[in-house]
């Protein structure tokens, strides 16, 4: 499970930043180039990957004891 969090959590920061990035014109090319509703769209998943992220990596695997 926490392998596919990761993956999850990784593909998130790649789509947010790539809509991040294309709403604010930075990177050309597409329909959400220069639409700030898609850049605050990027940021929102930029920063729910990120705790994705951080709370996956925090974790204590199964069964560890807490001493």
């Amino acid at each position: 499970m926490k392998v596919v969090l990761n993956i999850a959590g990784i593909l998130g920061l790649l789509v947010g930043f790539t809509w991040f990035f294309q709403g604010t014109g930075l990177l050309p090319g597409s329909f959400m180039t220069g639409q700030m509703q898609r850049a605050v769209y990027g940021a929102v998943v930029v920063v729910v990957s990120l705790v994705l992220l951080t709370r996956v990596r925090s974790r204590k695997p199964k069964g560890a004891s807490e001493t």
